[in-house]
């Protein structure tokens, strides 16, 4: 094998699979599949196929993914910094198709980083409703942060709290909810070889009981009638069928809900939960069935009654905020961004109008970030270009990708426009990439320092 599996890995699966064994051991010596995801939020799927100068094959079970050949590289293209598209493996595009959040939903993603599928919900919502991230690891917290600006999304609050703090203050308040659960990994071993090390009998035992608390929390957080979804890329039934067998047991109120299984999609086992439930509504992601790696999905309804007492946001931006934040907008934008106006310190942020109230959470970012009041007038931030479309802007500079200048854009150098018309959106092939300062002929390079290229 190229990968070398624990010894208790393979007599584990040896004995659960039975004949399929040597099907599911085989995939260790093939190649792993590499996949990305059209943003919905930056334009169309057509749109997209139409620019990009990628071999792409469409994901049989997500609408807006597609397989690449490794040796592309699209995350090296200007696309990818234009937050055209989301580096994901296949298998986990499922999740977000199986949550499928509608606009206006208020949805939570309980362990979000690094933002794959907090981006696939947030392209389901379109800008209308509250997404809340959350990620209790304070460094994995900054990736997922970083990704949902990158994608340009406006509406979501990105948390770094514990689900029991968050299920204390947002109870019963959530249509629908994501648990991608800390798991053992197992579904990874192909993808990522170093999950391996970390792998034991007992870390799978481990990982169920944080599985059971996360659970309990979520549940808690969950509105009536409202919808869980509980996945993981693990192969482990401890951590699969067990636990959802644990959580209908725990809260009779939740009821199993069936998922269609088709594409090689397989159903959850039966004969692998302790108490002979069916489980066949779930779904099994099989790297010996379909082309991506291991995963689990279950989805349930929650049936009881929840209550809820959750504070709104108020806006904190002062009258002279307000009326230079205004005169920015007046002379940039062609309308200004939605929302409850938001300051920290001297940064302004557009908070969704159904976000609860901040007070005592550790927010890391809160709605979209619109820019910093700086001695008597405002600058935007990165994150404000990326969530505008070309239209929303008064003027554009308008790079391509098949000549060089961009290359000088994402370097950090001032560009020759011989225009003079301030605040301007740079766009590659029709995407926003972010800021310029156009004066007097000249742009001034705004696109971030961290994010700059050496290209």
């Amino acid at each position: 094998m190229l990968v070398q599996l624990p010894k208790d890995f393979i007599d584990k699966y040896t004995y659960l699979l039975g004949e399929e064994a040597e099907a599911f051991f085989a995939t260790y010596n093939q190649p792993k599949a590499s996949g990305l995801r059209v943003n919905p939020l930056k334009g169309s799927t057509d749109t997209f196929l139409a620019k990009q100068p990628f071999q792409l094959q469409p994901v049989p079970f997500c609408e807006t993914g597609f397989y690449y050949e490794e040796a592309e590289q699209p995350g090296k293209h200007p696309l990818h910094a234009a937050g055209a598209y989301y580096i994901q493996e296949p298998s986990a595009m499922f999740v977000g198709e199986v949550l499928s959040p509608e606009p206006g939903d208020i949805v939570l993603d309980l362990c979000a980083a690094p933002g794959g599928k907090s981006t696939h919900l947030a392209g389901r919502l379109q800008g209308d409703g509250l997404l809340l991230a959350n990620e209790i690891h304070p460094v994995r917290v900054k990736a997922l942060a970083e990704n949902v600006e990158r994608l340009g999304v406006r509406n979501c609050i990105v948390t770094n709290e514990t689900p029991a703090k968050l299920a204390a203050r947002l109870s019963g308040f959530f249509d629908k909810i994501l648990v991608d659960a800390p798991c053992s990994g197992e579904g990874m071993f192909r993808k990522d070889p170093d999950a391996i090390s970390y792998w034991s009998l007992e870390h799978v035992e481990n990982c169920a009981k944080q599985q059971r608390e996360i659970l309990h929390h979520a549940y808690a957080m969950l509105k009536e009638g409202g919808t869980l979804v509980y996945s993981t890329c693990t192969f482990a039934p401890e951590e699969n069928e067990q636990i959802i067998e644990w959580l209908l047991a725990e809260y009779p109120d939740m009821e199993l809900i069936p998922i269609a299984k088709e594409h090689g999609l397989a159903p959850g086992r039966t004969e692998w939960s302790r108490k002979e439930t069916d489980m066949t509504s779930a779904v099994r992601l099989w790297p010996q069935l379909l082309k991506g790696e291991g995963h689990f999905v279950a989805k349930l309804r929650k049936h009881g009654p929840s209550s809820s007492k959750v504070k709104p946001v108020a806006s904190t931006v002062t009258k002279q905020q307000f009326k230079e934040y205004e005169a920015f907008a007046k002379q940039t934008l062609s309308k200004p961004a939605a929302g409850i106006l938001f300051t920290f310190g001297m940064q302004l942020y557009a908070v969704p109008e159904s976000s609860p109230s901040f007070d005592k959470l550790k927010v890391i970012r809160a709605g979209l970030h619109l820019g910093e009041f700086k001695k008597n007038r405002f600058e935007p931030n990165h994150a404000l270009a990326l969530a505008l479309q070309p239209d929303d802007v008064q003027h554009v500079i308008s790079l391509e990708s098949e000549q060089e200048e961009w290359k000088a854009y994402m370097r950090g150098e001032t560009l020759q426009t011989g225009g003079s018309h301030g605040w301007s959106v740079v766009t590659i092939d029709g995407y926003t990439l972010g800021w310029g300062k156009e004066t007097q002929g000249i742009l001034k390079n705004a696109y971030p320092k961290g994010l700059r290229r050496h290209i």
